[in-house]
């Protein structure tokens, strides 16, 4: 009794995908059966291990860890069925093969949320870890709201009537803000493009979803804070450190991830040399600046060169503790929608600092001391036009008060 797998070259399909074909010998008879959900490539099949090979990094991932798991599965259960043959004398052999596997055929079906977790294990090559993060944390959105709503969550539900119940629940149950629903909505079509795509349903009802995306205010240190937060003296190693590396990404406009990977191989006489986490990019360029620099320097002779070392949950709560201390208190105001309902809160500035505002620091002040927004847009990466042009506006608005203030007579 032998396991084989083999193309199905005489059902190509348009966009080149294959089938494989399952093909079990048994005293030279053969049961030949098409395994549903596995299609590839013919260039990415390697013949003489019978399963599919990692294709190159320049081209789209072809689900080899996926698909090669379920060759792997389909085989051991068949292997199972041998032994059973052997032990129990079984006189049959093909028909009962033939019998397990039209059983299972009928069985074996994947849920809406065993799906879900295959699209997250096939971008975990491909995407960030904060990506991944989202992706689970939807999947476990969406389970709660399985068991809180007893919709019975599948591929052919993901319709209008799914959409108003998951709106009530977020808004009404949740409080969810309408920002994050609005990822939310837009993961899970991300989602079923993609489960359409690899023939797991031919539901497109989730295609007339729309997300929701508020205008929301845009938190950064004008020039007179960072300076005052750059030159306070804290006492504290552990806030000085925090407040260090706060400061070099405002002056670089570095992610908070790729802060935390640098490396002193990354750093020449006046520049960082890097990969970006985030979008891929390889061997980007930011220039330093003289501040950027001398904290560079203040770690040179250090156990911490390049730069100290933290968790993301620790400095986001550290960099508060630095900027109250700094005196960073003016009275903020954020609105935020539920739904249509809008939420107003005035909080001291250093409740709002995070990891995010170092970045948008950096944008914000590049624009407004004048830095042309194609150089500022070059050194911070961003892709899209819409996300920038907040940052130009706020730019401009800065400049009008200012030249108003100074015409003031």
């Amino acid at each position: 009794m032998k396991v084989n797998y083999y193309l199905k070259k005489n059902k190509i399909s348009k966009d080149g995908m294959c089938p494989v074909l399952l093909q079990i010998t048994v005293n030279s008879e053969k049961i030949r059966k098409q395994i549903p959900d596995v299609k590839v490539l013919i260039k990415d099949w390697k013949s003489t291990d019978q399963r599919i090979k990692p294709n190159s990094k320049n081209e789209k991932y072809n689900f080899h860890i996926e698909f090669n798991n379920i060759l792997d599965s389909k085989e051991s259960e068949i292997k199972k069925v041998f032994q059973k043959i052997y032990l129990e004398n079984i006189e049959n052999p093909v028909k009962y093969i033939s019998d397990s596997l039209n059983k299972n055929e009928t069985t074996e079906s994947f849920t809406f949320f065993e799906v879900f977790n295959l699209y997250i294990e096939s971008n975990v090559l491909t995407k960030s870890k904060n990506t991944i993060k989202k992706y689970y944390s939807t999947l476990n959105f969406l389970k709660n709201f399985d068991a809180y709503s007893n919709y019975e969550l599948n591929f052919n539900s993901i319709n209008n009537e799914f959409m108003q119940l998951f709106r009530d629940y977020c808004f009404t149950e949740k409080n969810t803000l309408n920002n994050y629903y609005g990822k939310i909505i837009a993961i899970i079509k991300t989602f079923m493009d993609w489960s359409h795509e690899n023939n797991y349903h031919s539901n497109i009802a989730y295609k007339k979803f729309k997300k929701i995306a508020d205008d929301i205010e845009v938190i950064y240190l004008t020039k007179e804070e960072l300076l005052l937060l750059l030159e306070f003296d804290f006492k504290s190693n552990r806030l000085s450190q925090v407040r260090d590396l706060y400061c070099f990404a405002c002056f670089t406009g570095l992610r908070f991830s790729d802060l935390s990977s640098l490396q002193s191989s990354n750093i020449f006489e006046d520049y960082i040399k890097l990969t970006i986490q985030k979008t891929k990019t390889i061997d980007h360029i930011i220039p330093l600046n003289k501040y950027a620099i001398a904290i560079l320097d203040k770690y040179n002779n250090t156990i911490y060169k390049p730069l100290p070392t933290i968790s993301a949950q620790k400095f986001n709560s550290y960099i508060k503790e630095c900027c109250q201390l700094a005196g960073i208190d003016t009275p903020t105001t954020t609105t935020r929608y539920i739904g249509q309902k809008r939420i107003d809160k005035t909080q001291p500035k250093y409740e709002l600092i995070t990891s995010h505002t170092a970045r948008k620091t950096f944008v914000t002040n590049s624009l407004i001391f004048g830095m042309p927004e194609m150089v500022v847009r070059n050194i911070t990466g961003h892709k899209k036009e819409e996300t920038f042009r907040k940052y130009v506006k706020i730019a401009e608005d800065y400049k009008k008060e200012q030249l108003q203030k100074a015409w003031e007579l």
